[in-house]
């Protein structure tokens, strides 16, 4: 499943060319006081990186489904869309949330494959089901919200779909992952 390297389409902003309004934008966003590719790349289009950037951070730091749940979820989506960025990020993002390496390596086998807790199961299922119809399933719905309220289930399909657009937009403009990310599962 090893994807080849992209061509990068739209390079990252560099610092020399930034003005102030782009300053702005990424300060919040930088990590460990590095400015990511994703966001130097995405800067290049201000109104919409600032819209964007609050619902994926909402999604990201401020959502009520669990970190754990949140990068599943991702992971998953991630690993459909061969979305090379997304995963090395998010790999660590996981550790850190409480997804054991095992777990993470199980992500790409799928929701079937022994180990997994129901909830875990029918998250990486929703991804799943809305990545391939567009909507989460009766029976998998179910599971879900035997566990999860109206505000996590909303996020599932929100986070799911956030993710795909991210991919969609990274895959296609290229944008390279960091020298220190995670390799894309192969």
């Amino acid at each position: 499943m090893t994807e080849p390297a992209r061509p990068v389409r739209i390079p990252p902003l560099p610092p020399a060319e930034r003005d102030e309004r782009a300053n702005e934008l990424l300060a919040p966003v930088a990590v460990d006081g590095r400015d990511l590719n994703i966001f130097a790349t995405l800067v290049r289009h201000p109104r919409l990186f600032n819209r964007w950037s609050a619902f994926g951070g909402t999604l990201l730091r401020r959502g009520e489904l669990s970190g754990r749940h949140r990068e599943l979820l991702i992971l998953r989506t991630a690993w459909h869309c061969h979305a090379d960025y997304e995963w090395g990020q998010h790999v660590r993002i996981a550790e850190r949330a409480g997804v054991s390496t095992e777990e993470i390596t199980r992500i790409v086998a799928g929701p079937d494959v022994p180990g997994w807790s129901a909830l875990d199961a029918a998250l990486i299922r929703a991804a799943d089901e809305l990545h391939q119809d567009f909507c989460i399933t009766d029976d998998t719905w179910k599971v879900l919200a035997d566990s999860l309220d109206e505000r996590r289930l909303i996020e599932v399909c929100m986070v799911v779909g956030q993710y795909h657009l991210v991919a969609y937009t990274l895959n296609s403009l290229g944008v390279e992952p960091e020298a220190d990310a995670a390799p894309f599962p192969t």
